[in-house]
């Protein structure tokens, strides 16, 4: 059993996974996700400190919904994040498209692959094997 305390309350609670927050602040940040997502769909021209103001929620939380891919916006919205790697203003996600190629190429790259490895050089046989005793 893993027991944490909560992030936002400091309630004690059993941690099972995820953001380490207990079931009730759970529900209450569903609840402002709803608010909110409903709130750019009816709005979406608006921009995030509107956004904030009106459903009451911080910007760093509307960030983090961007950057999970939760909050899902649409190509003329005025909102939008910074490419973590190179700074290029992003709908959603945490890399611009060029950036997750790059970063996909460097990795694939880096991954050896089987047939490519150098083959391995084996011992020659001895003619006679046989077992070997001490003096």
């Amino acid at each position: 059993m893993n027991v944490k305390n909560c992030r936002k309350c400091g309630r004690i609670f059993n941690y099972i996974g995820g953001q380490p927050i207990c079931p009730t602040c759970r529900e209450e940040a569903e609840k402002k996700f709803e608010t909110v997502k409903n709130y750019i769909k009816e709005n979406p021209r608006e921009s995030i400190p509107k956004v904030c103001e009106a459903c009451d929620v911080d910007t760093n939380q509307i960030h983090q919904w961007i950057r999970e891919e939760r909050l899902l916006l649409a190509e003329d919205s005025p909102i939008g994040i910074p490419c973590e790697n190179c700074g290029t203003i992003i709908r959603s996600g945490r890399y611009c498209d060029k950036c997750k190629a790059e970063l996909a190429n460097g990795l694939s790259a880096s991954i050896a692959k089987p047939g490519a490895q150098a083959p391995v050089e084996k011992k020659p046989q001895k003619s006679n094997p046989a077992m070997r005793f001490l003096k």
